[in-house]
């Protein structure tokens, strides 16, 4: 009993991980990973959070946003402003315009044109994902969102094309009246087309660009249809 106690007492003076002192890493090993800390001070960018500005804030900072992509579209030429900081806020304004602008064009119809408003939302927003879509599967290389913004915010000239024929018919609707129209339509179908592919090419394969720049000139033709024909009650 007295010799078991002894072994016990003798056995606890022992260290615990007394064996891993003699346990090295080979050299050839690799070791990785980074455990150094750095001491220098981080920039004020590094901790800022929109989640804690405020909203007036997050208004404007959105609204050049869109501002900025207007720009780009009125003077369109090869650039990933659209494509790496998309939205649809833009696209929306634009659709949501032109169909305000479009509605109660019916002259045979005798309800108030409330239909006119969701014909132009579907085709827009429809067309637009159906061109997607189109893109995709044809191997391009942006997202759907993208794509979407892209067509969503090309529709400028034409919004810029029908507050211009509402003017212009304000003034009267008889041949110079179409004339008038005609031409700016055209110039703004020729703008549309011409900025949504400057922002696309270059996500299509190079054999199959005329298979996604075809459905891109139906859609904004189908829109230029409807600015065109447009005849107030």
């Amino acid at each position: 009993m007295a010799a078991a106690e002894g072994s016990g007492a003798g056995g606890a003076a022992k260290p615990l991980f007394a064996g891993l002192s003699d346990v090295s890493i080979s050299e050839d090993i690799p070791v990785e990973g980074e455990i150094t800390v750095p001491v220098g001070s981080r920039s004020p960018d590094e901790d800022y959070s929109t989640l804690d500005e405020p909203v007036r804030d997050t208004i404007m900072r959105d609204l050049k946003a869109v501002g900025k992509k207007f720009v780009h579209v009125m003077y369109p030429k090869k650039s990933s402003a659209l494509l790496r900081d998309w939205d649809l806020w833009g696209p929306l304004v634009l659709c949501v315009s032109l169909a305000l602008m479009l509605q109660g064009g019916s002259a045979d119809s005798k309800d108030d044109g409330g239909p006119q408003f969701a014909e132009v939302f579907v085709i827009i927003w429809f067309g637009a994902v159906v061109i997607t879509l189109n893109s995709k599967l044809l191997g391009g290389t942006i997202s759907f969102f993208q794509s979407l913004c892209v067509l969503g915010y090309c529709v400028l000239p034409l919004t810029v094309a029908m507050l211009v024929c509402r003017l212009v018919l304000l003034a009267g609707s008889g041949t110079v009246s179409f004339v008038v129209r005609l031409v700016v339509v055209i110039a703004m179908f020729g703008w549309s087309t011409l900025a949504s592919t400057a922002f696309l090419a270059d996500s299509q394969p190079p054999n199959r660009k005329a298979l996604v720049v075809y459905p891109i000139f139906l859609f904004y033709f189908v829109i230029s249809w409807m600015i065109l024909t447009f005849t107030p009650q």
